[in-house]
C-alpha cells in the first residue's frame, strides 16, 4: 500500500534495540540511542521506548528476567487511565478486566505493563497481549499523526495477569521519573528530524536571511535542549535513586517548547512545499504534533512551580537549584 494511500499504516520494526538501564553509568547512552530513533522514525521510537521502559521497570521492580528482548518478547507499558482497568484476586491468581485507552503498540506487543485498580491501590501487572482475554477495539485509533503507534484501546477480559511490585510502586520510584525523561529524548529526536528538512534547504541553495535567521534559531534551542539532557543523564548516574521529579518536569518542558519551536521555524522558513510534497517530512511533523501531547503542558509547568516553592528548608537554604 502506497503512503498517500488513505488507511497506510507505516511498518514497525520487528526487534526493539536494547538500551542501557537508566541509573547504571550509560544513561546517556540511553538517551542518545532513544534520541536517534526519534530522529529516524518516531512510531519506531516510541514502541522502543515503551518496550525499554517496560524492562527497566521490572528490574527496579525485581521481575524475574527482565532483559528478554532475546526471547522475541516486545513489550509496552499502558498505564493511561489506572482505573478504567479493574483487578481482582481469585483462587486461581489475578485477573484484570476493563477498556484502557492509549495503548501504544495495540496489535504489535506480545506483552504489557498495566496498571489497574485493585482493592488494596493502584496495582502494576505483566499481561499477556493475547485473544481473548486482550481486545484490541477497531475504530479507537483513527490517526493521522503517531498513525503507526497503533495507539487503539485494548478491552481485558479476564485476563490473567501477574503483579510487580506492591501497590503504587509503579509511581512511587525515581525511575517512574527517568522514564518521562525518556520520552523527552524522544521528542528532541524528533525535533532534529524536522530541522533536517531546513538544513538540507539551506546547504542546498540561498533561502534568505529570514529561513538562514531561522535555522540559527533552531540551533541555539536545539543546543539548549541537548544540554538539558545530557545534565539530566549525569544527575541519574550520579545519583539514581534521588526524586527526579522536578528534574523530568523541567527536562520534558525544555524538549516540548524547543520542539515546537522546531516545527514552526521549520514551516515558517520553508513555507508549505514541503508539508506538501515530501511525505516523510509531512508525517514526521504531523507525528511529532501529536507525540508532544503527551505532555501536560501548563499542568506540569504548575507542578514545577511548586515543587520550587516546598523544597525543604535545607534547599531553601541554598536557593533554587538552578
Amino acid at each position: 500500500m502506497d503512503r498517500r494511500t488513505p488507511g497506510y499504516v507505516r511498518p514497525v520494526l520487528t526487534h526493539p534495540p536494547d538500551l542501557p538501564l537508566p541509573g547504571h553509568g550509560a544513561t546517556a547512552d540511553r538517551l542518545r540511542g532513544l534520541i536517534g530513533l526519534g530522529r529516524a522514525d518516531l512510531v519506531a521510537c516510541r514502541l522502543s521506548e515503551g518496550h525499554a521502559d517496560a524492562v527497566a521497570i521490572r528490574a527496579e521492580l525485581g521481575d524475574a528476567d527482565p532483559e528478554n528482548h532475546a526471547s522475541g518478547e516486545r513489550w509496552g507499558v499502558w498505564a493511561a487511565s489506572p482505573s478504567s482497568v479493574r483487578a481482582e484476586h481469585t483462587p486461581d491468581g489475578w485477573t484484570l478486566t476493563g477498556d484502557r485507552p492509549w495503548c501504544s503498540g495495540a496489535g504489535w506487543c506480545t506483552d504489557a505493563l498495566v496498571t489497574a485498580a485493585a482493592d488494596d491501590g493502584i496495582r502494576l501487572f505483566a499481561v499477556r497481549n493475547t485473544l481473548p482475554h486482550a481486545q484490541p477495539l477497531d475504530g479507537t485509533w483513527p490517526a493521522i499523526g503517531m498513525a503507526g503507534s497503533d495507539s487503539r484501546t485494548i478491552r481485558f477480559t479476564a485476563a490473567p495477569a501477574r503483579p510487580i511490585g506492591a501497590p503504587g510502586a509503579y509511581v512511587d520510584r525515581p525511575g517512574f521519573w527517568h522514564g518521562g525523561i525518556g520520552v523527552a529524548a524522544c521528542w528532541f529526536g524528533g525535533a532534529l528530524g524536522v530541522a533536517d528538512a531546513l538544513l538540507d534547504a539551506a546547504r542546498r541553495k540561498d533561502l534568505g536571511p529570514h529561513a538562514l535567521a531561522h535555522l540559527g534559531a533552531v540551533d541555539v534551542a536545539l543546543g539548549a535542549a541537548r544540554a538539558v539532557l545530557d545534565d539530566a543523564a549525569a544527575r541519574i548516574d550520579a545519583d539514581p535513586k534521588a526524586d527526579a521529579h522536578r528534574l523530568a518536569l523541567r527536562v520534558r518542558a525544555t524538549a516540548e517548547a524547543t520542539a515546537t519551536e522546531v516545527i514552526d521555524r521549520v514551516g515558517r522558513a520553508l513555507g508549505a512545499g514541503p508539508l506538501c510534497r515530501d511525505a516523510d517530512h509531512a508525517q514526521r511533523v504531523a507525528d511529532l504534533t501529536v507525540y508532544l501531547r503527551q505532555s501536560h503542558a501548563e499542568t506540569d509547568l504548575e507542578q514545577l512551580g511548586r515543587l520550587l516553592t516546598t523544597e525543604d528548608s535545607a534547599e531553601l537554604a541554598r536557593g533554587p537549584r538552578w
